[in-house]
């Protein structure tokens, strides 16, 4: 009876750590696969490499800016062709590396700072609701200036056209701003050709582009990406956007 007993007793034992060692296996696969799925996350999948051979579109950003000036820009020029084709390189950049806070809250945080940003073929400079800090921010505006000589064109979103008239880079072109911002930004910059904001969405003199703001800046995103390209891709880009969808949208 007792030979019995410690026979029960070691088969007990040797079920106990089987079962033991076969949940440690299992567990140790879930580890693996889990591994394994994990670099193949969406961050890798999305990144777009840096390509030199592109043009660079650079999009400026500060504390406050009105994150929806920024997205339009790249929601517009971060789309492929028709064939999957990567055409842009497109940038945000800030005056440190620091994440800045937009006004609606969110944190985005930049590719490149002043000191290191690559050469650029646009520049979009967007707005913030007060561009107090930013057009006496000399950083900031030295910034646009010095990038203003090498760029193809440089674009201003709403009260960016302030920044614009700080720098002195448009004196004798046209431009327009926020809906009735105009008045003021013809008085603070009198060389500046300020167009009448209630009529004018959008306007382009020489290598300068400028809009309202807020959404008509896919407006001057899509302008210039005709420009840079074709109608045929911008058409493309629209058929992306579901912009047909957001115009003829009825409940």
């Amino acid at each position: 009876m007792k030979n019995l007993s410690i026979v029960v007793i070691l088969l007990f034992t040797i079920i106990t750590v089987s079962c033991n060692s076969e949940k440690s296996k299992t567990n140790k696969k879930t580890e693996e696969v889990e591994q394994v799925i994990s670099p193949s996350d969406t961050l890798t999948k999305h990144l777009k490499p840096f390509n030199p051979d592109l043009p660079t579109i650079g999009l400026l950003m500060f504390n406050g800016v009105l994150q929806g000036e920024v997205i339009a820009t790249s929601d517009v020029f971060g789309k492929p062709n028709k064939d999957g084709k990567q055409l842009f390189n497109v940038i945000a950049i800030a005056e440190t590396a620091k994440p800045i806070t937009t006004e609606e809250g969110m944190h985005f945080v930049p590719d490149y700072t002043f000191e290191n940003c690559p050469k650029l073929t646009a520049l979009f400079v967007p707005s913030a609701y007060d561009m107090y800090a930013q057009v006496h921010n000399n950083k900031v505006v030295d910034f646009i200036k010095t990038k203003n000589q090498e760029t193809q064109y440089t674009v201003s979103n709403c009260a960016g056209a302030n920044l614009i008239g700080k720098s002195g880079i448009a004196d004798g072109h046209k431009i327009v701003t926020w809906i009735g911002g105009g008045e003021q930004l013809q008085k603070d910059y009198p060389n500046l050709k300020v167009q009448n904001d209630s009529v004018v969405t959008f306007i382009k003199d020489g290598k300068f582009l400028s809009s309202n703001g807020n959404l008509a800046s896919y407006i001057s995103a899509l302008e210039l990406l005709e420009i840079m390209t074709n109608t045929e891709h911008r058409k493309f880009v629209e058929s992306y956007l579901y912009l047909d969808q957001l115009k003829n949208w009825k409940k």
